[in-house]
């Protein structure tokens, strides 16, 4: 080996040990990065003799089934969240057994205020507070519907606030595919454009989980797990039309809710053949046209339980046939075509309503008496606290195909609430904790710190000795031309 030789290859060591030390600390640098992908130094002999090290490029590291569980999980928790999210909202609205603003204790209340009356029929004050105890009653129905209608609206909202998201990302997918191979023809490092593409694809997997199918040129096909088609060369175009404030009566079947489109066909996003399966934006979905809808079906059973109970026939002999008990629905009676959102429109009837220019004393002598009658009868409260306590058939059998009084029902809408929140935080909770062991093993298989320190001793190690080649070389060549 001649000088020259020795000085080309120490020059070719220091320019790898450069680019290596540069790689290494990038890699330190960006430890903690969302979506940075690991890199290392390749080399190789060069075929040029006498021109030592080659680099040949800097590859970039990653385990394509580790990230597609990781996927997953984080598509799972994020519907998980939301679904949990929304039953403990629910639970909250309709309340706990202990709360006395629950629609359990809110019955219970009543019915005691109106055993007191019964036992002093001609007080007005017991008359009154029985009374205002049933608008508390009505009421905290009212209350429960409405916050299962914001709860919806929160929804609807949500779902067009993602699909935006989606649309966006999936664009800028497109747009860095197309720009990826154009650098990499340049000559370009493109390591940097793959780990912004994996972040936007995470964030669309966790919207709607995806596989990604690679292409040519280092590019990516992207599937919905129900087989829609996000990006194949173009980016799919989702369109949602948010509703804002909903109602219950609205569905998607009868126009009044939008429902989701990509290239302007419909998808199907519930039931056994949705298109839309797993990830946040199917949880608001379900939230919206499932969850939401059972949930309000439970109250207005409730709420229906309650009107039917005071128009029972003879309950009240001072009443027509085709008047209202004390619970109507918004001053009408009962009417099984317009069962939906009833819960958000049962009323005290005002006839006996103290505070809106009712006669609590009504309660004693029913509804349609025109005078205060007997003022130690109290035949007619004693009917009424007996019909709360009537085992009936529930409508629809939502809670139990048995016979239930009052009570029963609302203890059963209580419970039905706590376990369905139960059960979602803790199908949550166990979402969590795969989400975190997921990332916990990507991280351990990205960037080791550890590791990337020891390489960069040992590049420190390289880097000197090919210096002091240089520096030998110098001096030898310094010796020759003084002799």
């Amino acid at each position: 080996m001649n000088m020259t030789t020795a000085l080309n290859n120490a020059l070719g060591g220091l320019t790898a040990a450069s680019r290596g030390a540069a790689v290494v600390s990038g890699n330190i640098a960006n430890a903690l990065t969302p979506g940075y992908a690991r890199r290392s130094l390749e080399l190789a002999t060069s075929p040029i003799s006498g021109n030592g090290v080659r680099t040949v490029g800097v590859m970039r590291h990653q385990d394509p089934a580790l990230i597609a569980n990781r996927r997953d999980s984080d598509a799972n928790l994020a519907g998980t969240s939301a679904i949990s999210e929304f039953y403990t909202r629910f639970e909250k609205a309709v309340g706990s057994v202990d709360d006395p603003k629950s629609i359990a204790s809110r019955l219970t209340e009543f019915e005691n205020d109106m055993t007191t009356a019964a036992s002093l029929p001609d007080s007005k004050v017991r008359l009154d507070q029985a009374a205002r105890a049933a608008r508390d009653l009505a009421d905290s129905l009212n209350a429960a519907s409405e916050g299962l209608r914001q709860a919806r609206s929160d929804a609807d909202r949500t779902i067009g606030k993602q699909v935006n998201r989606l649309s966006q990302s999936l664009q800028d997918i497109e747009n860095l595919n197309n720009k990826i191979p154009s650098i990499k023809n340049s000559g370009g490092d493109i390591n940097a454009l793959l780990d912004q593409r994996q972040v936007l694809i995470d964030q669309v997997n966790e919207l709607m989980p995806v596989n990604v199918v690679a292409r040519d040129n280092d590019r990516v096909s992207l599937y919905s797990d129900g087989g829609l088609i996000l990006l194949e060369g173009q980016a799919a175009e989702f369109s949602f039309t948010t509703t804002g404030e909903t109602k219950p009566h609205m569905t998607i079947a009868n126009s009044l809710l939008s429902g989701l489109e990509v290239n302007g066909q419909p998808v199907r996003t519930g039931g056994n053949s949705a298109q839309l399966r797993g990830g946040a934006l199917a949880a608001q979905f379900e939230i919206r046209d499932e969850l939401a809808v059972e949930a309000q079906v439970h109250l207005d059973t409730a709420a229906q339980d309650l009107i039917e109970r005071f128009e029972t026939a003879g309950l009240d002999p001072t009443v027509a046939a085709t008047d209202p008990g004390v619970f109507t629905d918004d001053g009408n009676r009962y009417d099984a075509t317009a069962a939906i959102g009833l819960a958000s429109r049962i009323r005290l009837n005002v006839t006996v309503d103290p505070d809106a220019g009712g006669d609590s004393w009504k309660l004693r002598t029913g509804l349609g008496a025109a005078t205060p009658g007997d003022p130690g009868d109290a035949a007619q409260l004693r009917a009424f606290s007996a019909v709360l306590n009537d085992a009936r058939p529930v409508a629809g059998a939502v809670f139990g195909t048995g016979n239930m009084r009052a009570a029963e029902i609302a203890e059963a809408l209580l419970s039905k609430a706590g376990a369905n929140a139960h059960a979602a935080e803790g199908r949550m909770t166990f979402a969590k904790q795969s989400q975190l062991e997921m990332a916990k093993i990507e991280a351990e298989r990205g960037v080791d710190t550890d590791t990337e320190l020891q390489n960069l001793m040992q590049i420190e190690k390289a880097y000197a000795a090919n210096a002091r080649l240089i520096s030998t070389v110098d001096e030898m060549m310094d010796t020759l031309l003084r002799l």
